[in-house]
């Protein structure tokens, strides 16, 4: 379970969000909604360490352990995963590669009895993933995210996610860029992920996800504070009579 407490969140010593209560658990699965501009991403951010923001009132927890004591790598151990709205580009690093050494890294945390993948082993470990999110077996052994469309770079980071099988998923604006068919393949692979054992955080400013999957609740941002609290019918309502 992730606890925030009455966090207020600063970037460059201006308040960005004030008054954020939430609790997210496993099993369940969380809609984040406002529009453009209401610094949704910058929660995002910040819970995955971003050195930019800074607080100033907050009680963060993840599974008892106090979130904002924890380094990125510490966060990410605890199983926290975040999506980039904005996927940066990385020359020099093979996407193959890349994939290979994530998922290792997995194995050695997870399964420590298990050898790391080769080369050769992994690319075969991935090919049905790559099949199934219809992602160009020859982006492999392209630079990470080098020119890759917005679609591409979007169905790559569900792809870490597959393969790291994280607890808590936060997906910062995943269903933009993307094309009909990307957005349905996206959407099933999201829901195909949904268990049990972890959470998935959608933050966006778009409403068609929710035709696709099953959200337990919805938090509206406004103001930089959290406004409101609901299940699907708020979505509704918003879709009738707009944000305001």
């Amino acid at each position: 379970m992730i606890e925030i407490k009455n966090l207020k969140i600063n970037v460059w010593e201006k308040e960005i969000l004030r008054d954020i209560n939430m609790t997210l658990e496993t099993g369940k699965n969380y809609l984040i909604l406002w529009k453009n501009g209401s610094w949704k991403s910058s929660l995002s951010s910040f819970l995955m360490w971003n050195p930019v923001y800074t607080h100033i009132n907050w009680e963060v927890y993840i599974d008892g352990n106090n979130l904002l004591e924890m380094d990125i790598d510490a966060r990410a151990r605890a199983w926290l995963f975040l999506s980039f709205q904005n996927i940066p580009e990385i020359p020099g690093i093979h996407l193959g590669e890349y994939l290979r050494i994530i998922y290792n890294n997995y194995l050695k945390h997870t399964s420590p009895e298990t050898k790391p993948l080769s080369p050769f082993i992994f690319k075969r470990f991935i090919a049905k993933h790559i099949q199934e999110l219809e992602i160009n077996e020859n982006f492999l052994s392209r630079d990470l995210n080098v020119w890759f469309s917005g679609g591409e770079k979007r169905k790559i980071e569900l792809l870490q996610a597959k393969l790291l099988n994280p607890k808590y998923i936060i997906l910062d604006e995943i269903d933009s860029w993307l094309d009909i068919n990307a957005f349905q393949i996206v959407c099933e692979h999201i829901k195909k992920m949904s268990n049990e054992h972890n959470s998935i955080i959608v933050i966006t400013h778009h409403f068609k996800i929710v035709d696709y999957i099953d959200f337990n609740t919805v938090y509206v941002l406004k103001n930089w504070a959290l406004q409101q609290i609901g299940e699907k019918d708020l979505v509704t309502e918003i879709i009738k009579n707009g944000f305001e």
